[in-house]
């Protein structure tokens, strides 16, 4: 019997060195992000740049430390632009993959039909790109929807004064996408017309799969339109561009940020140029310590970016790189990386010095979204390049 003791002891303290291994790995199991975005398709430069930013910023809070002990992971879908295979892919990545949030791609018709997903499942949401109004303010009691973007009610308010301070504007027509975006930018641009006490000329739509715009352009151009308002995403854009080559119309066109999303100047012309479209950020002209260190990091990192025009749009990267940051200030806040604590967790996010501007306690119940018209900007091609526009 005396010989069997040590024998106990040993098997005693293997099982307590076993079970102190699968605990420190346990501990050191990653805490999984869920990306869902067109990473195909004519918007695919977009998904990748939103990827990019992601990427670098899982990086630099990895390399000190993680959140909570544990490093962070982006696992991306590719939704194709289509609600109903965003939709799956959420699901897939809260139910299977155990996200501890989601960060939703490039079109509002998927965030629109993401988002309640993520308030029915209790996982926050985080929108680094799409601007449709109701995707932060969807009126739920249980909202988990945050965003670092633009939000089309404050961007059409931009756009209606930029036309009008540029353009002296005084009959502007609208052209949009007939989707969930078009539709939210068409109350957001008819309030603020309303708001300067402007009439429009206008409201024509247009199928994203539609390569001639020439009859919708017509009726605004007999109605009197003196600026166009374009709602759109890169290839119809440039199709509305090319119509109004083949018209002959030359009117100021004055965007939202949709022409930025991909190979818009490629496929716009030479005429893309003369559209000008709003932003939250570009790399180039901008020399702040924070830019120059995040696009040396790029550089690094991809090495496939050879200029400037490598790095468009500039406004995926850096969205998706502050959202990042202040998700993982989020997750570190809540101590914990449950739904419900996490969503409470981005209302304690204090400070933060980000790529588009310092941030200074960015959400608060009712107040999803980090962004205002203060940190927008106007910008146009230039070169391949997405450059500010100088007033």
């Amino acid at each position: 019997m005396p010989a069997s003791l040590p024998r106990r002891l040993l098997l005693g303290a293997s099982a307590l060195i076993g079970l102190a291994l699968v605990t420190g790995v346990r501990a050191a199991e990653p805490v999984k992000i869920g990306l869902v975005t067109a990473l195909s398709g004519q918007s695919a430069k977009s998904g990748e740049a939103i990827s990019r930013g992601i990427g670098l910023a899982i990086d630099e809070i990895n390399a000190k430390g993680g959140v909570l002990g544990r490093p962070l992971e982006l696992v991306a879908r590719d939704d194709e632009a289509n609600p109903s295979k965003g939709v799956l892919a959420a699901r897939e990545l809260i139910q299977r993959v155990g996200v501890v949030a989601l960060v939703g791609g490039l079109d509002t018709p998927v965030s629109m039909a993401v988002v309640p997903i993520a308030n029915q499942m209790k996982v926050p949401f985080l929108g680094p790109w799409a601007a449709g109004t109701g995707i932060t303010r969807n009126g739920a009691a249980d909202n988990y929807a945050f965003r670092v973007s633009a939000v089309d009610a404050l961007v059409d308010e931009a756009l209606v004064a930029y036309a009008v301070k540029t353009y002296g504007a005084k009959k502007p027509g609208m052209i949009l996408v007939n989707n969930a975006w078009g539709e939210s930018n068409q109350q957001g641009l008819a309030a603020a017309l309303k708001a300067a006490n402007l009439p429009a000329a206008g409201i024509e739509k247009y199928e994203a799969n539609d390569v001639d715009m020439v009859p919708q352009l017509t009726r605004l151009k007999e109605a009197g339109a003196d600026t166009l308002f374009l709602v759109g995403n890169v290839g119809p854009s440039a199709q509305v561009v090319k119509s109004l080559d083949r018209m002959g119309w030359s009117v100021p066109v004055v965007s939202h940020w949709g022409p930025a999303g991909g190979r818009f100047d490629e496929l716009a012309g030479p005429s893309a140029a003369k559209v000008h479209f709003i932003q939250t950020f570009t790399f180039a002209g901008n020399n702040s310590p924070k830019a120059t260190a995040v696009l040396a990091a790029l550089k690094a990192k991809y090495p496939a970016i050879k200029s400037m025009a490598d790095v468009t749009p500039a406004v995926g990267i850096a969205n998706a790189y502050d959202a990042t940051h202040l998700l993982a200030l989020a997750i570190q806040a809540a101590g914990s990386t449950e739904g419900p604590k996490v969503r409470d967790g981005f209302y304690k996010v204090g400070r933060y010095e980000g790529l588009i501007k310092t941030y200074d306690k960015p959400f608060a119940t009712g107040q999803h979204d980090a962004l205002g018209p203060q940190d927008y900007v106007f910008t146009r091609f230039q070169n391949g390049e997405i450059v500010a526009v100088m007033n």
